[in-house]
Order: structure tokens, then C-alpha cells, then sequence
């Protein structure tokens, strides 16, 4: 039997009919419903169909979200730069190139000579957007948009979250907060 007070969460495919739900909602606190492509709208239908449902629990999105928004992007066209190289982990899952002024380090400055090549290579690879580290300080990103021409891309998170109203203030939000930049960025 079934304490009162769990939380129940299933996972849901994107193909299930809604009236088929429907009558489990109610003993429900979590949806997770699949997304075997990102541009497979079967899942945000079915997602609008139980909120306009009046389900007042979490919907969650499973599934490659991440990698199939990179997936219409060249190799070639997968690279960022960043103030410092915090992303390594992100490059190798996904595909991309971090290119980083600073190093792993924030508290390392960059050599003129350091700066000089990340500006050559930002030019001749153009690199379209230069994104600020929530943890870094913004000046180097600034200099660095500003000699190359290309845009400021936003704040990125890596080492913190954001307060608790920011973009990223869980882990997951922090995933699609970055991702949503870093592609917009790659898709200029």
C-alpha cells in the first residue's frame, strides 16, 4: 500500500492518447514525459493537453534534448568561447570546441601573447559570440567582443548557480539556460 504522503512520478511516452492518462492524473505529482527528438511535438502537445487538464504537479521533458538541438549544426560551426575553460566536460558530450582565455583558473590572467592568438583564431574561425562566466569577471569577454567584432553571448553558469529567481538556479535549469545560449550563438 501507499503512504499519503509519496510522491508519485511516471514516465510517460509521447505516443500515449491523453484520455488514456487522463484518470491517473490526480494520484500524480511528476510527469516525465519522453522526447525521442527534440523536434518531436508529440511531447509538448501532450504536455499542453495535462496542464490544460488542470495538473498542478511538475511536467519534465525526457529524453537527448540536449544533443538533438546541436544535432543541425557542422562540426565546424561548434565552437564557443569562453573567459575560462569550465565547459570540458560539456565540449566532450556534445561536440564542441571551448576555447578559453583563462584556463581552468580564474584567478590566472592571460598573456598579452594568449589573448593575441584567442583574437587571431576568434577572426579567422568566426567565432560568432563570446560568453561571460557568471564567476569571472566580464572584462576580459568585453575586450575580447569588442577587438574581434563578434557579440557578447550572455552569462553563462559553470562553478554556481543563480539565485534562486535567476536562469539558473537548479542544475537542470542551469543545462537549459547554457544550451539555449550556446546554440543561438552557434546558429548566427
Amino acid at each position: 500500500t501507499q503512504e499519503p504522503e509519496q510522491v508519485i512520478g511516471v514516465p510517460i511516452p509521447n505516443n500515449v492518447p491523453f484520455a488514456e492518462l487522463a484518470p491517473f492524473l490526480p494520484r500524480l505529482a511528476l510527469v516525465a514525459i519522453a522526447f525521442p527528438a527534440y523536434s518531436d511535438g508529440r511531447g509538448f502537445t501532450l504536455a499542453r493537453q495535462v496542464r490544460r487538464a488542470g495538473f498542478a504537479g511538475e511536467i519534465r521533458a525526457s529524453g537527448p534534448l540536449i544533443a538533438d538541438q546541436f544535432a543541425g549544426i557542422p562540426p565546424t560551426a561548434r565552437r564557443i568561447i569562453t573567459t575560462h575553460d569550465a565547459f570540458g566536460y560539456f565540449g566532450a558530450r556534445y561536440g564542441i570546441e571551448f576555447l578559453a582565455a583563462q584556463g581552468v583558473s580564474t584567478e590566472a590572467e592571460p598573456s598579452a601573447r594568449a589573448i593575441a592568438a584567442l583574437v587571431a583564431q576568434i577572426k579567422r574561425e568566426k567565432i560568432h559570440a563570446v560568453f561571460i562566466e557568471n564567476m569571472t569577471d566580464p572584462r576580459l569577454a568585453q575586450m575580447l567582443a569588442r577587438e574581434t567584432g563578434t557579440k557578447l553571448g550572455g552569462t553563462v553558469y559553470s562553478d554556481a548557480l543563480s539565485n534562486p529567481n535567476g536562469p539558473a538556479s537548479t542544475y537542470l535549469d542551469m543545462l537549459r539556460h547554457n544550451t539555449t545560449l550556446f546554440v543561438a550563438a552557434m546558429r548566427e
